[in-house]
């Protein structure tokens, strides 16, 4: 560097060679907005008429299988039809018919891959015959047969003129997808009339994913937002049966498409709309003490989330706690897991773990650089106690965040402590993972506590000279 000597002029360099250090871009993050949605969505489980119903048949079908077998000669099979991986269905919504090539190859290679990661988690007892899926009928039924001495109790007496259609958030459901529905005129005769014929159904299907790629409001509002989802219907034991997932259209174009982090993304919202919702906690079921394949003999395990001592909500049930008791290397028995508290009111749930505990996991609020996700171990024993599912544990993701740090591990007065997870002030380091290098940051669900989050592309400490061409110029001292 050239000296600049007092009370005289200086020509500087043609070329001055400067150096550039620590640039940097922190990876965005893909947010979920999946309790927003799911508010506004109607969910239509199916009448318990219609449980009872299809389990006599079952029954009747098993008992009538047994007798042929044993006029062949042949010994009896056993009655008890064991789970098998869910059979996920996939309707792609007619609007989102105009897609270029490349935007339906892209898409339908994220669905697919998504699909088939769950259903190798998820077993089912499966659905017999055609899936159905019931109707509203506080939409086609002006009024009910209440008095629960009539034959037609709870029975529609009469039907709706304005009824059209059922729909799944803003999906129009096929009227082939659909049970049908009649009207009792009386409150005691079995005389019917039809209002709606019964579909055809969907052959070999336990659950119904609606696909829609579509630009919605919520896509342009939202910039965080990959896709979005809802569940619909359920059958009489609470078990999802149909939803929505909505891919922004735009995501599936252009530099920012990942094809990675699209897979995640739709196996998070497949998630919440088999169960992961804080719709839903209060529907899961305790079939531990039961061996009836067809699920009669579970129990509800009432309300399941509960606040802790200092406030944190968190779901307690028992696969859950020895989930996270394992990970953290704690034998706290009231150590359930913790859910988000930021978009949640005071002493309400949300869907989502709470990242401070289970950063990286596949159930956070924000899911980061797809090579740091994981589907853990705590979200694959939260499914389990749905009791609606057989969850392959085996196969779940080391969770690295927090493993064997103790049960008080990620709470807003030990995060400030020196830790391998976490990070003081505003400077780089590696990332947990050590595989990138990042940022030490904090957003708002961290609720103040830092971690280094990794840059873009996998880029840590750039540096590289910059060149500069500078005119010949005579400067003068002041």
């Amino acid at each position: 560097m050239h000296s600049l000597a007092r009370g005289k002029p200086m020509v500087l360099p043609p070329t001055w060679r400067l150096w550039v250090g620590m640039l940097f871009v922190v990876v965005s993050e893909q947010r979920c907005i999946f309790d927003e949605v799911q508010a506004q969505a109607k969910v239509v489980q199916a009448a318990p008429t219609e449980l009872r119903l299809l389990q006599a048949m079952n029954r009747v079908g098993r008992m009538a299988s047994a007798e042929r077998r044993m006029k062949l000669g042949k010994p009896a099979l056993s009655t008890l039809a064991s789970p098998q991986p869910i059979r996920i269905r996939l309707w792609i919504v007619k609007e989102s018919g105009n897609l270029s090539g490349n935007e339906k190859e892209r898409m339908e290679a994220v669905v697919e891959e998504a699909v088939r990661v769950v259903s190798s988690l998820l077993s089912v007892n499966r659905v017999k015959g055609p899936l159905l899926l019931s109707r509203d009928i506080n939409k086609y039924c002006k009024f009910l047969w209440k008095n629960s001495s009539t034959a037609n109790y709870n029975r529609c007496g009469r039907a709706n003129s304005n009824y059209r259609t059922e729909t799944c958030l803003d999906v129009t459901i096929p009227d082939d997808h659909l049970d049908g529905c009649d009207i009792y005129m009386s409150a005691d005769s079995p005389q019917r009339t039809e209002l709606r014929p019964k579909g055809s159904g969907l052959p070999d299907t336990d659950f119904l994913l609606y696909l829609h790629i579509q630009s919605t409001d919520k896509c342009r509002a939202e910039p965080g937002v990959l896709a979005y989802a809802a569940h619909c219907r359920t059958d009489a034991q609470g078990r999802p049966l149909a939803g929505v997932v909505v891919i922004c259209r735009d995501r599936l174009t252009g530099a920012t498409y990942k094809r990675q982090a699209a897979v995640q993304t739709v196996i998070h919202e497949l998630f919440h709309v088999l169960g992961f919702s804080k719709e839903l906690f209060h529907t899961w079921r305790d079939c531990s003490s039961t061996s009836q394949a067809d699920g009669s003999g579970c129990s509800h395990r009432g309300k399941v989330t509960h606040a802790d001592q200092s406030g944190q909500m968190r779901i307690f049930t028992p696969s859950v706690i020895s989930a996270l008791q394992k990970h953290l290397g704690s034998t706290d028995p009231e150590l359930g897991g913790p859910l988000e508290n930021l978009d949640a009111p005071l002493g309400r749930v949300s869907s989502h773990w709470e990242s401070r505990v289970l950063q990286g996991s596949i159930m956070t609020a924000v899911l980061g650089d797809s090579t740091t996700v994981r589907i853990d171990p705590v979200t694959l024993a939260a499914l389990q106690d749905t009791g609606w599912y057989i969850v392959d544990l085996s196969r779940a993701q080391s969770l690295v965040w927090g493993d064997g740090e103790g049960g008080t591990f990620g709470s807003l007065s030990t995060c400030q402590n020196k830790s391998t997870f976490f990070c003081s002030g505003s400077g780089f380091g590696c990332h947990f993972l050590h595989l990138h290098k990042g940022a030490c940051q904090t957003d708002q669900y961290l609720e103040g506590c830092r971690v280094y989050k990794p840059f873009k592309n996998g880029v840590s400490f750039i540096s590289f000279n910059v060149t500069v061409k500078i005119m010949p110029t005579k400067v003068g001292v002041f």
